[in-house]
């Protein structure tokens, strides 16, 4: 990107360098020498990251710094709780916390659209066909083994394997991705 000082020129807007002159919106079409000469310095992008994942490069852009896959117990510089406005210690979500709750609300979601027949079934005694509840128990498990892994990942690469999704040879998706193994849908 091209910057006169702090302030990033954008393609295809005119622009106003130090001394007043009013620059064209073609400028993006000026050789870099004609550019520099303008006053403009080039800063290349930052590089870009998976911010489900990551927080973002380091100083100097050489690693990425992981998201924690376990809750962080906020704390001061002196190691002391950092409260909320109730007195609650601030807690900053893991990766594994945030995973499981997604689960939660995924299953909750496809179990929700049977509901009806359970509670039919509790008031009238109706009864629910096999497949249903064949279903409610392939997602109740489903959920319970997504949880298991997401628990189970013993570190920031075995989490984000969850969410690769298998591939054949040819690289032909052969299944879904760990984290989101559920069973068809009725």
């Amino acid at each position: 990107m091209w910057k006169l000082g702090d302030i990033v020129i954008r393609e295809g807007k005119s622009w106003k360098d130090s001394n007043g002159v009013t620059h064209p919106q073609t400028w993006a079409r000026w050789t870099d020498e004609e550019k520099q000469a303008a006053g403009l310095t080039y800063q290349a992008d930052p590089k870009s990251w998976d911010n489900k994942f990551y927080w973002g490069w380091n100083a100097d852009e050489t690693s990425l710094i992981e998201r924690s896959l376990i809750d962080i117990n906020e704390v001061d510089d002196d190691g002391n709780p950092i409260l909320d406005e109730k007195g609650n210690q601030i807690i900053t979500r893991g990766l594994k916390y945030n995973a499981i709750q997604q689960v939660k609300r995924t299953a909750s979601d496809k179990l929700s659209q049977t509901d009806w027949m359970v509670t039919r079934k509790a008031e009238a005694g109706t009864a629910i066909p096999s497949s249903v509840t064949d279903y409610r128990t392939a997602v109740r498990t489903a959920s319970g083994a997504i949880e298991t892994a997401i628990t189970n990942s013993s570190d920031h690469a075995a989490f984000m394997a969850l969410y690769d999704v298998p591939v054949d040879a040819d690289g032909n998706p052969t299944g879904n991705a760990p984290i989101n193994d559920w069973p068809e849908e009725i």
